[in-house]
């Protein structure tokens, strides 16, 4: 008598692992086509992603995970919670630069494939012969409808995942492979409600730079992607409307009822190896900055994708709004944008943000 797993001990034994190993979520979904596949297309036909060409030379396999491994029958879905929804603390007249809460700690990408690597070998101990691929940031596909698929939430209008309760600041991973393992859907009681947001349309109208449409954000406009993935010059017609987000943002998470801190979120808590270890900078000393202020900052961080001159540009983007109402402010950043301009070793996307802050402030 064989002394292997079935479907279902597969998936109860490879969920208790993915928890030992510190993960907050964890479903299995079946290996099938995408549903969202035409929505992809038409997405990056209308140019919606902007530099991001990762994204359209990626597109087929976003399609069909089938295609990473062959003969693939599940996709083991894991998430690390990295928030708890608490408000920031802020201060009016810092001049202080916010950033992205899932980029505030260790690199998230590091600290996620580590347990992926171990949670593949004990599936292939589990199941011996089977074939294991992690994706994540890794491989191209789309994580949300996997994870939505594998019961662990459902996604919204912002585009994020949503475990009601706990919100949306989650990070994601995922492992295909062609061992048959039963879905969590399989389950008598299993179940998580497809529709999370209902009438609400908080974060489509919170977002300052009009990014997000029911369950679609145009990434050439959101300020997440201006700031992070974008390299050159910001369209001057952002400068004053982005808040003081330095490297990322959260607004359409901050409104989300379903991400507020209450005591059930703050209790179940977040993973301690992806505590903040900084939440902001110092916009004008960023201006300041030279390459090894940068290298000292980027240390096992996810903030290493920006260069200096995008934190530079960045940080000139987020004073923009932030001299709103403030003489003395805006008064030290025209100054600053007069050096900046006339500087014969800035950078030209630098340049030309600091001559947009001076034609504002004018």
């Amino acid at each position: 008598m064989s002394s292997l797993p079935d479907r279902v001990q597969l998936r109860e034994r490879i969920e208790a692992k993915a928890h030992a190993l510190g993960f907050a979520l964890v479903g299995v979904a079946r290996a099938t086509a995408s549903s969202r596949t035409a929505t992809l297309v038409q997405w990056l036909a209308d140019g919606k992603h902007g530099e991001m060409k990762w994204m359209s030379e990626g597109a087929e396999l976003r399609g069909d995970v089938r295609l990473l491994v062959k003969n693939a029958r599940s996709v083991i879905a894991v998430a690390d919670r990295y928030h708890d929804g608490k408000p920031d603390r802020v201060v009016e007249g810092e001049a202080r630069g916010r950033i992205a809460r899932y980029a505030r700690g260790k690199d998230y990408h590091d600290i996620i494939r580590d347990r992926l690597r171990t949670l593949g070998r004990y599936i292939r101990e589990l199941s011996p012969g089977c074939q294991t691929r992690l994706t994540g940031d890794i491989h191209p596909i789309l994580e949300r409808e996997q994870a939505a698929r594998a019961l662990l939430g459902a996604i919204g209008k912002h585009t994020l995942l949503i475990r009601p309760s706990l919100g949306s600041y989650f990070l994601l991973g995922e492992i295909v492979t062609d061992a048959d393992i039963a879905a969590s859907d399989e389950a008598p009681s299993a179940r998580v409600e497809d529709d999370l947001c209902g009438s609400c349309t908080r974060c489509i109208d919170a977002c300052p730079t009009h990014a997000i449409t029911p369950y679609s954000v145009d990434a050439t406009r959101c300020t997440a992607y201006l700031t992070i993935e974008h390299q050159g010059p910001i369209d001057a017609e952002f400068f004053g409307k982005t808040g003081d987000w330095w490297f990322g943002c959260d607004i359409c998470q901050e409104v989300c009822p379903h991400s507020q801190f209450t005591r059930a979120s703050h209790r179940s808590g977040a993973n301690p190896k992806l505590a903040p270890r900084l939440d902001s900078v110092d916009l004008f000393e960023v201006l300041g900055w030279t390459e090894a202020d940068r290298a000292r900052l980027v240390v096992s961080s996810a903030i290493k994708r920006a260069t200096l001159a995008m934190m530079k540009r960045n940080a000139l983007l987020a004073l923009a709004s932030a001299v709103k109402g403030d003489a003395h402010l805006a008064s030290r950043l025209r100054a600053r944008c007069t050096t900046i301009v006339a500087a014969h070793d800035e950078e030209p996307s630098v340049q030309l943000a600091a001559a947009t802050v001076l034609a504002q402030l004018s």
